[in-house]
């Protein structure tokens, strides 16, 4: 019998564990204090930037714990998973007890507890009760899902409800909670979140992993077919715009232009306009100039091409190109670096700047390098993202929605007629109550037994209507038997 106790005991307290509401809250306090951190502590960037900051020893404790990538980490999903048990498990232990009250087909009413409600209405009818029964009988089956008449000892009482289903509100959102972590571990899980550079002209089937940096392939290849900057007049750039194609096995399949926050949507996978750049020229236009005879020899050079300027001038070979040069404490932007070699096999360092075409005269060599031309390519930035607990989200936000419109705009109302003889008359009383915003309900009462006041305040006159028809009736048939009978 001991044997059998014990795991009935340890499924008891694991049941009532789940169910506690301090489990509810501490999950929730605890989720919410993750997220402070999440938002103060930047997600998903560089290690190095993460070691810089915090140190060796702090940076492989929080890397451990997973706090650079917290809501992709074993913690945060493990308390994702306990907020869903102990919502299930609340909304369980609950149910049992409602359900009683949902579905019951007859259900049980104590006439005492209306009658010691304090917000009731009492009114005096003159007609007896037997007949203000086929009155308000049918009034109350109108405007009520559900009515019965119990008999009292000086009289009846007429119990009707309706709005059963209304306390289902609070399982519906329950529902949609648990829809919404559900959708957030499938996109979790499931998804990816990825960033790719692509040259005009050119397309990929591959994108990198923003947490890992690995390599991730897609079904399809993404080509970028322009790409247009507009600037202010300051010179910052106003929009970036890049016209994309999907192409499907080399056939193109769907294009758009993709600018900031209007992403291209393609199977389940979101592609975003994010940064771009200018990727080095493949081919620049170089100026030789000579200052003792003014000639000037005009050549197309590829980084790492010599070029033998004529006049016996040197040897020209572009070695690298620069994003930034600081010259004399001032950055005089973009770059070409190269090397002079001279007939006497003397070796310069030469710098040319893009924006400054003359600087390189300042050297008051026997030739001077400057840039003429080149043309600038430029890549594209994309975040390519896919994550498939979207519609999972989505739909849980609609159930939540109708949850609470069920759980605070919609109740379970029950009304409560007593009818008892007083003599050759009747006293009224009517009382109601709902499981939520009595107030409302009270109102309801008011204007109830406002209606029933009024049939019984009607009802002579309607009799006496209905005495005038049925004699009249009977007349109509009297003249036309009599003209039957004279035929």
């Amino acid at each position: 019998m001991e044997k059998n106790k014990a795991p009935a005991d340890f499924s008891g307290r694991l049941w009532n564990f789940f169910k506690s509401v301090k489990l509810t809250v501490f999950v929730l306090l605890t989720l919410a204090a993750t997220s402070i951190i999440g938002t103060v502590i930047p997600q998903n960037q560089d290690p190095a930037l993460y070691l810089h900051k915090f140190g060796e020893v702090f940076y492989r404790a929080m890397n451990t714990l997973g706090i650079f990538d917290m809501y992709h980490s074993w913690w945060f999903v493990l308390l994702l998973l306990t907020l869903s048990a102990n919502i299930l498990v609340c909304s369980i232990d609950r149910f049992i007890s409602t359900r009683k009250i949902i579905f019951n087909k007859e259900p049980k009413f104590n006439v005492e507890r209306f009658r010691r409600l304090k917000e009731k209405r009492k009114f005096e009818a003159r007609q007896p009760s037997e007949f203000l029964m086929s009155a308000f009988t049918p009034f109350i089956a109108k405007n009520f899902r559900y009515s019965k008449v119990k008999q009292l000892a000086n009289g009846y009482c007429i119990f009707a409800e309706k709005g059963r289903w209304t306390r289902l509100g609070v399982y519906v959102v329950h529902f949609g909670v648990m829809l919404l972590i559900l959708g957030a571990l499938i996109g979790s899980l499931f998804g990816f979140d990825s960033y790719v550079n692509i040259a005009e002209g050119e397309s990929v089937n591959h994108v990198m992993l923003r947490k890992t940096g690995q390599m991730n392939h897609l079904p399809f290849e993404i080509r970028c077919d322009d790409f247009e900057l507009s600037l202010y007049d300051t010179g910052q750039p106003s929009e970036y715009r890049s016209t994309l194609t999907i192409l499907q096995d080399g056939e193109p399949i769907i294009s758009k232009d993709v600018v900031v926050n209007d992403p291209l949507r393609h199977n389940g996978v979101n592609i975003f306009q994010s940064s771009y750049g200018v990727l080095p020229p493949k081919e620049i236009t170089l100026e030789f100039s000579s200052p003792e005879t003014g000639t000037v020899y005009t050549k197309k050079l590829l980084i790492g091409e010599h070029f033998d300027i004529p006049e016996n001038m040197g040897r020209f070979v572009i070695t690298k190109l620069l994003n930034s040069y600081n010259f004399m404490g001032h950055n005089i932007g973009e770059c070409i670096a190269g090397t002079l070699t001279t007939a006497d096999n003397k070796v310069s360092e030469i710098i040319v700047p893009f924006r400054f075409p003359g600087f390189d005269k300042m050297r008051k060599s026997a030739v001077s390098v400057s840039i003429k031309d080149f043309t600038k390519i430029y890549y594209t930035g994309l975040l390519v993202t896919r994550d498939p607990g979207v519609p999972v989200v989505y739909a849980s936000f609609l159930i939540t929605i109708v949850g609470i419109f069920i759980a605070f705009f919609m109740s379970h109302q029950r009304l409560c007629i007593i009818v008892e003889k007083e003599g050759s008359r009747s006293q009224v009383t009517v009382s109601g109550m709902s499981n939520r915003e009595n107030s409302r309900m009270e109102r309801k009462v008011k204007k109830i037994s406002q209606w029933l006041v009024k049939m019984t305040q009607d009802e002579p006159r309607r009799k006496h209507e209905i005495i005038n028809t049925r004699y009249l009736e009977l007349e109509n048939s009297l003249r036309q038997t009599d003209s039957v009978e004279k035929g």
